[in-house]
């Protein structure tokens, strides 16, 4: 695969999600930008550089565990700073951004990455390169590509997913939000290696976790010796079988952008069967997501996280389909971010954390229903997207 084939198969050109919308929705967008510039300016005056996750009677808090500086959600704090800067035009975003970077060299020091650095590094080394052309973030950037790319086992086709002993074998669907690293590698060096990679565990995540019907398992377990597969476990849903939502909407927005950096048609086709899954699903739930789209009726736990990332995978499908296509994507994508922003936003800029309700898993209680940075980051991405004012961080080009 060469870099010009990476984008240049697109069966459609890609439009913007900001031509797409309405008038009214736009304005919509329009009237969010004054009010996310006061929250996350106080919020960028009160964190700094410290790296948030949780946030807790609204204020983020430093964790005392030592390997949280390895924690997948890092990069979520400077996306959002580096999303800001580039909105507003104040300088005023770039030192924390570039502080929370200088910290996660740590996570290379300590030999331990996972699947997760498209996460890490893509939205905070790369996202600074692209944003100010600085040599060492690229850098970074690249080197996070070749540790990624070196987790593939060749015999299976996939990217394993964590460290630990006896998961050898494990992928999982958020994965495909970090293969967009390895994507950017490959037009960064012309070196077709890192793309193939992305491609054939794209492929593999397609045949075993997407399901006829549209849902998607979260894990899949491959033999890693054999690369036989052996099962889909049950993992942040409600059970084994069951449809997590957030596992849907990872799908939504990594097979979506997986068709944009390859031009691989069948990834945009894989995209469109989920959102369709995920949309008929939601409309049953009054546009709010719950945490499993198969959970019992009570208690009915919500995860806002699973619709803001959703909204974000539905503009993308909705700028690579035909005109007469998009607007089913775009409208949805508004819908649901309104139903977030009217449900769970808190706009006070005294208090951490945007976006409410946001749930790690089902079985899990202390990140359930809860304010969580990565929450904040895809709405504050899905809003300047729709306002025309986004960086596309998770585009190869």
């Amino acid at each position: 695969m060469t870099c010009e084939h990476i984008t240049s198969t697109n069966r459609h050109a890609a439009a913007n999600i900001s031509d797409l919308i309405g008038g009214d929705d736009r304005a919509w967008a329009e009237a969010q930008l004054p009010k996310l510039a006061a929250k996350f300016a106080a919020e960028r005056d009160r964190v700094g550089d410290r790296i948030p996750y949780i946030a807790q009677d609204g204020l983020y808090r430093e964790f005392e565990d030592e390997t949280f500086i390895r924690w997948w959600t890092n990069g979520f704090w400077p996306g959002i700073l580096w999303q800001m800067r580039h909105a507003t035009g104040d300088e005023a975003y770039t030192a924390p951004a570039r502080g929370v970077e200088a910290k996660l060299d740590r996570v290379f020091d300590d030999n331990d990455t996972d699947h997760d650095a498209g996460f890490i590094w893509l939205l905070s080394a790369v996202a600074d390169w692209r944003a100010t052309g600085d040599e060492r973030s690229r850098t970074r950037g690249l080197h996070a590509a070749g540790l990624l790319a070196g987790r593939f086992n060749p015999v299976g086709r996939f990217l394993r997913a964590w460290n630990e002993r006896g998961r050898e074998g494990w992928a999982i669907i958020d994965s495909m939000m970090n293969i967009p690293l390895l994507f950017w590698a490959t037009r960064e060096t012309d070196d077709p290696r890192y793309a193939q990679v992305a491609t054939m565990h794209a492929d593999t995540l397609l045949e075993h976790v997407v399901r006829p019907d549209g849902s998607c398992s979260h894990i899949v377990c491959f033999d890693p010796l054999t690369g036989e597969f052996e099962d889909n476990p049950g993992g942040q849903g409600y059970e084994s079988g069951s449809a997590w939502t957030r596992g849907q909407a990872w799908a939504i927005y990594g097979f979506a952008l997986a068709a944009r950096n390859s031009g691989e048609g069948r990834y945009l086709d894989a995209a469109k069967r989920v959102a369709h899954y995920f949309c008929a699903n939601v409309a049953l739930s009054g546009d709010l997501t719950p945490i499993d789209f198969r959970q019992p009726a009570e208690p009915e736990y919500r995860d806002a996280l699973a619709a803001v990332i959703a909204a974000c995978g539905l503009m993308e499908v909705a700028e690579q389909v035909p005109e007469l296509e998009s607007a089913l994507y775009a409208r949805w994508a508004v819908r649901i971010l309104k139903a977030v922003e009217a449900e769970w936003c808190d706009w006070d800029p005294a208090h951490d954390g945007l976006v409410r309700c946001c749930s790690g898993s089902y079985h899990s209680e202390p990140d359930r229903e809860v304010p969580m940075v990565y929450g904040d980051y895809y709405y504050v991405e899905a809003v300047l997207r729709l306002a025309g004012k986004a960086m596309r961080l998770w585009d190869a080009d």
